[in-house]
């Protein structure tokens, strides 16, 4: 572990090794800068709302449920139409190219899904069996869609929790979209992870968590001979279960960045157990409660990148991984991060996950 002032000096810029095209700047300097103190965000902790669409008994606010669990009456989660989709199923206006200038329709489907039937209740507090059946309901939902129409070539499941994420509804709730084209961030991952594969005959994730459980080193100054950094086994590891693991990117966009990912090889979320989905809800709600401990309501957004189904979906089944990132949003873009595309986290990722591993889970 690096000592206290050595940890304020880093300014590195870290490659992310799934995308190197992607890179981060640490710079644990910027954290001291001055800033205006914000309040912690604090959600609405109501069981009901009276005038919020997505409690029991305001149904009618809503379009029909497309899918509810356990029934409609007395659901505890359920699935709508988006009343203001991004992409929807009624194709508006035909493909074109002229010159430069191209468009494909935007044709797809954006639905809702309210996660719980309690208003103000967040992720960490739910019962794993609860986070089970959610995820069972993601699951059937992303398979019938892709079923439904074989022009959708990608379905994204995504969460945004609080203001500074984009949440506009208070009550818990997540979103799916499926889409005719798959978005450049996976497609990217999906083309760098194939490059390693091709050259290695292995996984790049697969090997980024053998990595992560058996890796060490000791890195020295080539002109002084001091050390400059110890690499210890587990430094990025936040919890590992009998199925999943939960990591601290090496090189992590937002400052208390989660990853959790399979410690067997899987390719796609839709072929996940019901048993494995039972221990990665165990892992996602202590993450979540590790997370709030920390941050004290926190906002963040969740997404869940799965392989595509494209036309080389079933050549990429040995070097893609699905994965769920967990990204805390604490601080807003600047325009050097909009202008270069170069993230910048002002803290240590090896000091974040040693924090998220210290909380002590009830």
């Amino acid at each position: 572990m690096q000592k206290d002032d050595e940890v304020r000096d880093v300014r590195e810029i870290r490659i992310n090794p799934i995308v190197p095209t992607e890179s981060v700047l640490v710079s644990t300097a910027r954290g001291m800068r001055p800033k205006k103190t914000e309040q912690p965000y604090r959600p609405d902790k109501a069981v009901r709302v009276d005038n919020c669409p997505f409690c029991r008994g305001n149904e009618e606010k809503t379009p029909l449920s497309i899918i509810s669990y356990p029934d409609e009456v007395n659901w505890q989660m359920r699935i709508v139409e988006n009343l203001f989709p991004v992409l929807a199923d009624k194709s508006t206006q035909p493909s074109f190219s002229f010159g430069l200038q191209q468009t494909i329709d935007g044709y797809g489907r954006h639905e809702v899904v309210i996660d719980h039937n309690e208003h103000g209740i967040s992720l960490h507090e739910m019962s794993v069996e609860h986070i089970k059946q959610l995820f069972l309901m993601y699951q059937h939902r992303i398979n019938e869609l892709y079923k439904s129409d074989n022009r959708l070539q990608c379905v994204l499941l995504f969460k945004n929790y609080g203001p500074a994420a984009g949440g506009s509804i208070a009550h818990t709730h997540s979103q799916i979209i499926a889409m005719p084209v798959v978005p450049q961030n996976i497609a990217s991952e999906i083309s760098h992870s194939y490059e390693y594969y091709q050259k290695h005959h292995h996984c790049i994730f697969c090997t980024l968590i053998d990595e992560a459980l058996s890796y060490e080193a000791t890195i020295y100054d080539k002109q002084s001979g001091k050390v400059r950094r110890k690499i210890d086994v587990g430094q990025y590891v936040i919890e590992k279960t009998k199925h999943f693991i939960a990591i601290k990117p090496f090189a992590s966009r937002y400052e208390w960045e989660v990853h959790l990912l399979p410690l067997a090889h899987q390719a796609e979320f839709l072929t996940v157990s019901e048993e494995q989905l039972e221990d990665f809800s165990v892992l996602l709600k202590n993450t979540m409660t590790r997370l709030d401990n920390i941050l004290g309501g926190v906002q963040y957004n969740f997404f869940l990148h799965s392989l595509p189904h494209f036309e080389e979906s079933n050549n990429r089944m040995q070097s893609y991984h699905w994965h769920l990132e967990i990204c805390p949003r604490t601080s807003i873009p600047t325009g050097f991060e909009l202008g270069s595309g170069l993230f910048v986290n002002s803290i240590s990722p090896e000091l974040a996950a040693e924090a998220l591993r210290n909380v002590v889970i009830p």
